[in-house]
């Protein structure tokens, strides 16, 4: 007889079919080694992974990262929802955790910042909170001098609101209103029918006859008066025009050099009273001679009339002191009759 080798082992878990002497087969399971440890090293691994993945989904999220909290004030939070981001120049660097109502009847919306962004906040940074007509509500964060001092941590500042959405009733009044402009202008009976009118009839005007001068006369005789007086001014200038040519010739010559001409005759009668007045200067020159020998003289006979003048008040005095001593010789000589003194 021929040995015969056993089959296999069949994996766990699995069916084995075992032949019975009528022909038929009986399955049956296999425990499977190790299962409790295999299925605890699963769960295990399964948890960790769980874990691993929510730690990396809070870390992806800024949960373990330093941050800074920013409360902003404002009177009305409507759009505002936790979770939101605020921009600074398009770029997120802060999240909405709590919205609450402060005592004052205004909403407190904290912001945290995360540490490495907070450097974009200054003290004079100014936040607003805007309502699109399209979209959300927006948070954004504008700081125009990134030199002044950093915004410390938990300040508190009140945010600018900006809604799109409230200035439609303004423009549909504004609309409204310009309808009615347009209306009021467009009437039959309004000023802009009547400016029309009067453009057309100036336009015909222009179009007539007497074309712009008819237009601004307002008839046609006045606008023959106005051409009549045109015409007449041309034929004036044309006349003024001969008559300098007619002043050219006589002064200039008729053939422009010079000949027949008025210019040189002019010319020569200038060189003549140029003669004249050097004559004359040489002869006022002469006068002026005569007039320093005058002077001279005048001076000599004004110094002779001073030495005439003490002369004669030398002569008088000497005629008083004779008189006074003939007065005296009269006085001491009283025979004689005759007192008169005869002066050569």
């Amino acid at each position: 007889m021929t040995e015969r080798t056993p089959p296999p082992a069949p994996p766990p878990h699995t069916h084995v079919h075992v032949p019975t002497q009528a022909g038929s087969t009986q399955e049956t399971l296999r425990p499977v080694a190790y299962l409790e440890i295999k299925a605890a090293a699963l769960l295990m691994f399964t948890l960790s992974l769980i874990i691993g993945s929510g730690l990396f989904l809070m870390y992806a999220r800024g949960v373990f990262e330093p941050t800074q909290t920013l409360v902003l004030t404002a009177d009305d939070s409507e759009g505002v929802v936790v979770g939101m981001d605020m921009t600074f120049s398009g770029f997120p660097i802060g999240r909405v955790r709590r919205i609450e109502l402060a005592d004052a009847g205004n909403a407190r919306i904290t912001v945290e910042v995360p540490s490495k962004d907070a450097h974009w906040l200054r003290q004079s940074s100014v936040f607003t909170l805007v309502r699109g007509i399209v979209g959300g509500t927006n948070i954004r964060a504008y700081s125009g001098i990134l030199t002044d001092p950093p915004l410390p941590d938990g300040a508190v500042r009140p945010v600018l609101r900006g809604d799109a959405t409230a200035e439609i009733p303004q423009l549909m009044a504004s609309a409204r209103e310009l309808l009615g402009n347009l209306n009021a202008l467009t009437a039959q009976d309004a000023a802009l029918g009547g400016t029309l009118a009067n453009v057309r009839e100036l336009t015909e005007r222009l179009n007539g006859p007497g074309g712009m001068l008819g237009a601004l006369t307002g008839n046609a005789d006045d606008a023959k008066k106005i051409a009549t007086a045109l015409d007449r001014a041309n034929t004036l200038l044309a006349r003024l025009d001969t008559l300098a040519t007619r002043a050219d010739r006589q002064v200039f010559g008729a053939d422009g050099n010079g000949k027949d001409a008025l210019v040189p005759e002019l010319r020569a009668a200038v060189g003549q009273v140029n003669g004249l007045l050097a004559d004359t200067r040489e002869s006022l020159k002469k006068v002026d001679a005569v007039l320093l020998e005058a002077q001279a003289v005048g001076a000599n006979a004004r110094e002779a009339t001073t030495d005439l003048g003490a002369l004669r008040a030398e002569v008088e005095s000497n005629l008083r002191k004779i008189d006074s001593l003939v007065t005296e010789i009269n006085r001491k000589w009283p025979f004689a009759r005759d007192r008169e003194i005869k002066l050569p």
